[in-house]
């Protein structure tokens, strides 16, 4: 391919996408690269890919799939990172637990 024509259809590609971020599955290749990996990528990147015939631009309903696949993975982490602040405490004042129970209590002041 000529350096000239690389370039332009790599501009081409790269205006061609609607979204900032597109969504692109890895095809196999000769190199070792796996088939069917799913990347959100920055446009260049997006489009040097396709044009090097290692990606293809994802469909919608792969858009969809990876999204809510996301959206999954960072409730997890969230509720996973709210289980961590957990905290517990334990409060054993005598008018406190008589307040709880409805009884009064008189505390002598040597308990204080």
């Amino acid at each position: 391919m000529d350096v000239k024509q690389y370039f332009r259809r790599l501009r081409e590609i790269e205006e061609s996408f609607v979204d900032k971020y597109p969504i692109v599955i890895s095809l196999e290749t000769p190199d070792g690269g796996k088939a069917g990996l799913i990347a959100e990528t920055s446009r260049s990147v997006a489009a040097k890919m396709i044009v090097e015939g290692r990606a293809v631009l994802a469909s919608v309903e792969q858009k969809t799939a990876y999204y809510e696949h996301q959206e999954a993975t960072r409730r997890a982490a969230e509720k996973a990172e709210l289980a961590k602040r957990v905290q517990v405490a334990i409060i054993t004042d005598p008018e406190f637990q008589a307040q709880a129970t409805g009884k009064k209590t008189t505390v002598s002041p040597s308990a204080k």
